[in-house]
């Protein structure tokens, strides 16, 4: 298989039961209007849509999309629209050119190349790191 180019890849496949495992349970939270997972973009992927009640008004539309692999590489890509403005970030664990295979796009932008970081291996506990920081994001929101 020949690894995707510029779309935060793995030269893996990806993990549908891993993807089904977080679609899982993140329909189950209060937070999530729709989890669901498609090939829309051309590669398969588990794309989130937050509960607009779960964000102040200036937030026009939050989403999430993962990417899990079968070797536990993974892309995690937050994204709020704004009305004037979009803010994102992504978590990553894949080879690429700029950074070391963990690492992290900070916001506003999600610029490349990132920080270097690392994540823990369990998708469940890179699941709850990333959703502990899209909390604190939020309580930053509701305080502006």
């Amino acid at each position: 298989m020949v690894p995707p180019t510029g779309d935060g890849g793995s030269p893996a496949p990806i993990d549908r039961p891993i993807l089904e495992f977080l679609q899982t349970r993140l329909q189950a939270t209060g937070q999530v209007s729709r989890a669901a997972i498609t090939d829309a973009s051309g590669h398969l992927e588990l794309q989130v849509v937050f509960a607009s009640s779960y964000y102040p008004a200036s937030v026009d539309d939050a989403t999430l999309t993962v990417r899990w692999y079968t070797n536990d590489d993974f892309t995690i890509h937050y994204r709020e629209q704004h009305a004037e403005h979009t803010w994102e970030c992504r978590w990553d664990r894949h080879p690429n050119p700029h950074n070391t295979r963990d690492h992290f796009h900070p916001p506003p932008t999600a610029p490349t190349s990132g920080d270097d970081d690392s994540w823990p291996i369990d998708h469940r506990d890179v699941l709850r790191l990333v959703l502990d920081e899209i909390e604190d994001r939020i309580a930053v929101l509701w305080d502006e």
